[in-house]
């Protein structure tokens, strides 16, 4: 097992608070290379009061905001990022192949593919139960 983190060490990583944290725990990485992690899903998100209050299903905006989380932790943790930022720069691809709901465990995992100076690319995956919810390509700019 390589990077393994939980939600207070993630957060001496990323800027992210409440109601914006959406990683709960790193459980596999390199940094520099790829990292994988878990969000559990919980009614009590903010997000479900509108989204939608009589079905609840998880906004692919925030799927793909957890899957940029992770990658951002990947490419965060190198110690030469320290204290720096990971900014969407962009995103392809996205597909979106299931719904999220409240007691779905996110698995997230996200492969840090090309990187030219301070911008990279990641290929990343949103899984629940090993059933595909989301894939994408995300552009990230460090700062």
């Amino acid at each position: 097992m390589g990077l393994q983190l939980n939600s207070n060490e993630i957060a001496e990583i990323l800027p992210h608070r409440y109601p914006f944290a959406l990683v709960d725990r790193i459980t596999d990485g390199e940094s520099g290379a790829w990292a994988k992690g878990i969000k559990c899903v919980s009614v009590g998100e903010p997000f479900f009061c509108g989204h939608f209050p009589q079905k609840h299903v998880m906004p692919g905006v925030l799927i793909l905001e957890a899957l940029a989380q992770v990658g951002a932790v990947a490419i965060l943790s190198l110690p030469e990022n320290r204290g720096k930022i990971a900014l969407f720069g962009g995103v392809k691809n996205a597909r979106f192949k299931r719904q999220v709901i409240p007691g779905d465990v996110l698995e997230l995992e996200c492969t840090l593919t090309k990187r030219r100076g301070p911008v990279g690319i990641g290929a990343c995956t949103a899984t629940v139960n090993g059933e595909t919810a989301c894939t994408a390509e995300l552009i990230f700019a460090i700062q």
